[in-house]
């Protein structure tokens, strides 16, 4: 197959939670492949920070603060898009929140927030992107779930409830949308080292070796391991590949 199938000059891509790890390690990726990128998070901050990273490669790339909980907050995003660049061929919805708590100890606020960043956000996002896919004849869709929608842990029940929603809204969008030309696909993080595990990795000890116990590659995952399967779904290369939900996970979930 020819690399070509693999390029993406000449497309643009939104990532949501793209300012920071998992996010920030696509974004590098779609712009070594030669796509346009528009960044979206909460902070400005890290979003101008994330943006001189992209830039200084001389990519085209931009970024906006987005609320990913809010459906205007979301289309402001799509058009914005369309504004600076004129299209948009491919969504990462790759924002997320986490509370770690017992279930019996976390409030329904906290659920409600988890719910709305990582399921509803990615929904919401794909809403959005829908019609200016549609009008350039297609797109990409990738949903970045985790590991935590296989498997169950007792300290992140909104967040294990929200990936494992986010696999089926993948499903979904994959069926409705394929008359469309729109492939939506879901990757699984298995434990990577990013801010977000921050926390996980320093409490060390018989956690961690726990984890790379279970993990036959032995090691944390970084940003960067994600990113050829991200651009793998974002590309032509995957034209035929629709619903599917692909752990990245250095072989954590092929255990039983």
């Amino acid at each position: 197959m020819s690399a070509l199938r693999f390029s993406l000059a000449g497309r643009t891509a939104i990532v949501t939670g793209g300012n920071s790890g998992i996010g920030l390690g696509i974004a590098c990726g779609f712009v070594d492949a030669g796509a346009r990128v528009m960044i979206a998070g909460r902070s400005s901050a890290k979003n101008r920070h994330a943006l001189e990273a992209l830039r200084s490669s001389g990519a085209a790339s931009d970024a906006m603060e987005v609320d990913v909980s809010s459906e205007l907050s979301c289309e402001e995003l799509v058009q914005k898009t369309l504004e600076v660049f004129g299209q948009v061929d491919i969504l990462v919805n790759c924002a997320g929140l986490i509370v770690r708590a017992l279930p019996e100890q976390c409030s329904l606020p906290e659920w409600n927030a988890v719910m709305a960043t990582n399921l509803s956000g990615s929904f919401l996002c794909a809403k959005a992107a829908y019609p200016p896919m549609t009008q350039v004849g297609g797109g990409k869709i990738i949903n970045v779930g985790s590991m935590m929608s296989i498997f169950g842990a007792s300290v992140a029940a909104a967040y294990g409830a929200s990936k494992g929603g986010v696999v089926q809204l993948t499903k979904s969008l994959a069926v409705a949308w394929a008359k469309d030309n729109i492939q939506v696909n879901a990757l699984l993080p298995g434990w990577i080292a990013t801010d977000f595990t921050r926390g996980a990795r320093e409490r060390g000890g018989e956690f961690e070796q726990a984890i790379l116990a279970r993990t036959p590659a032995a090691r944390w995952g970084l940003a960067e391991d994600i990113v050829g399967a991200a651009v793998f779904l974002a590309s032509g290369a995957s034209n035929f590949v629709t619903g599917a939900a692909i752990p990245v996970d250095g072989g954590y979930s092929a255990q039983g």
